[in-house]
């Protein structure tokens, strides 16, 4: 089952959902607010997708976070920081058979779902 993970009023995650049900492609949605994420799952996609793509610098928690919790944010320090503060994981992140990505376009999902 392919899995769509991210924020129920996220533009870019809505857009994925709408995207993957328009192409016929069965997936299950989370909100990471309401199904935390885990320790071993935020490692797992640390490992292929490298946590600087993992964390989200333009959003509104990490505006809100001290300078020194942005000075010493670090691959350690990365999965603390998103098991404390969900919303700052980059999305939608979208997890197949295939691979674990990050991020939507319409040209990504074509290239990620062989769609001409």
């Amino acid at each position: 089952m392919i899995e769509l993970y991210g924020l129920n009023n996220c533009d870019k995650c809505r857009a994925a959902s709408k995207w993957l049900a328009a192409n016929g492609i069965k997936h299950q949605q989370f909100d990471v607010r309401e199904s935390p994420l885990d320790e071993s799952t935020l490692r797992l996609w640390q490992n292929e997708l490298g946590w600087e793509i993992m964390v989200n610098k333009r959003s509104t928690t990490w505006k809100g976070l001290s300078e020194a919790e942005h000075n010493s944010l670090n691959k350690g320090e990365a999965i603390a920081l998103l098991l404390a503060h969900p919303t700052l994981l980059k999305r939608p992140v979208l997890v197949t058979d295939k691979g674990i990505y990050n991020g939507f376009t319409e040209a990504s999902y074509n290239s990620i779902f062989k769609k001409a």
